[in-house]
């Protein structure tokens, strides 16, 4: 354990997070996502019985999203939904990176196929115990750092 460190993380997620560069892009994803064969030759962990905002609201505690992108979070839009939906689930999620920060706009919904296309280039799969389908997230990663100095 460690103080001020979120328990879901464990040393391996904490690990991968860390060894994260500028831009890399993380993948978290729900139960029922196809991780091992869009994540082939990539680090793939799991998470088995946590959600999706849970997760998100560990990740976030540690990782921060990229600020030069205009969108630095996706999300996998509802199959056969109208443009702009986002499920319960997809509103809740964003409302905890919301606490961290993110606004509206940022967050970009990705057709399916187009949201596979994206994983393929991601750094690392998450794939958590949510049940919910249409449940999977893409956060780039940002930096820490000091304002330049002048």
């Amino acid at each position: 354990m460690l103080k001020g460190i979120d328990p879901l993380l464990s040393p391996e997620l904490l690990k991968l997070l860390a060894e994260m560069g500028h831009d890399d892009a993380l993948v978290l994803a729900d139960a029922n996502f196809t991780a091992m064969s869009l994540g082939a030759g990539k680090p793939v962990l799991r998470l088995p019985g946590v959600g999706m905002a849970r997760t998100v609201q560990a990740v976030a505690s540690v990782l921060p999203l990229a600020a030069d992108v205009p969108q630095p979070v996706a999300y996998m839009q509802v199959c056969g939904s109208a443009p702009g939906y986002r499920s319960a689930l997809q509103r809740e999620t964003l409302a905890v990176l919301a606490h961290e920060g993110l606004t509206e706009g940022q967050a970009e919904a990705l057709e399916r196929y187009a949201f596979y296309e994206r994983v393929k280039t991601a750094y690392a799969i998450v794939v958590t115990g949510e049940g919910q389908p249409w449940a999977n997230f893409i956060l780039r990663k940002g930096v820490i750092g000091e304002a330049l100095r002048e």
